[in-house]
Parts: structure tokens; sequence; C-alpha cells
């Protein structure tokens, strides 16, 4: 059994939320927990919140126990990019891509 949650639309980079999602990946909740807490990266506030929710479903949803839960999956998806223009020299306009992610973490019961 697995219990998951969903950020979609986060403002951040998918490329900068991977690499905080490559830290916490295998690791049991509070070990990961602890990890998300001294990263000091813009997504590990994100994640902090996703993996309480993770881990909150799966004790209220899924009555498991949450001493047995650990980071099964964890991902950021690309989400829509909002374009920009910056204007330039000569007249130029360069495009400016605000990136967003759909991050995901998925949390299952140890045997």
């Amino acid at each position: 059994m697995e219990a998951r949650a969903e950020l979609k639309y986060a403002r951040i980079s998918p490329r900068k939320v991977k690499i905080v999602c490559d830290l916490i990946r295998g690791k049991d909740t509070k070990t990961a927990m602890a990890i998300l807490m001294q990263t000091p990266k813009a997504a590990s506030e994100l994640m902090i919140k996703l993996l309480k929710s993770a881990c909150a479903n799966a004790e209220n949803n899924h009555n498991m126990d949450p001493e047995k839960l650990y980071v099964s999956a964890t991902y950021a998806n690309p989400g829509p990019i909002i374009k920009r223009f910056m204007p330039r020299a000569q007249g130029r306009a360069y495009r400016i891509n605000k990136r967003t992610s759909h991050i995901t973490i998925v949390v299952s019961e140890k045997d």
C-alpha cells in the first residue's frame, strides 16, 4: 500500500527540485524530514510540507503505521512554462522562461 501527496504548479524549476528529491528518496520519513530541515535549498520548504502531507494521508486515509513509513518515490515533472520578455539593446527582446513544477512524494510501509 502506498500514499501520495502532489504539489502542482509550484513556481520553481524542476531541475532545482530534483536535487532535493534525490536526497530523500529511499529514506525513512523521520530521516528524510531531518535531511530536508537542514538543506539550504528553496525546494526543501515545499518538500517538507509535501512530506508531512503524504505521511498524514498514509496515516489517516490508508491506516498505515507512521513508524514504518519510508519515501518510496519522489519526483518533479515540468509544469507549464510562463513566458516573459526582457527588453534588450537596439530594440531586441529576450525571452525569459519562468518554469513550474509538479512535485510528487510517495510513501510506503516497510514490511
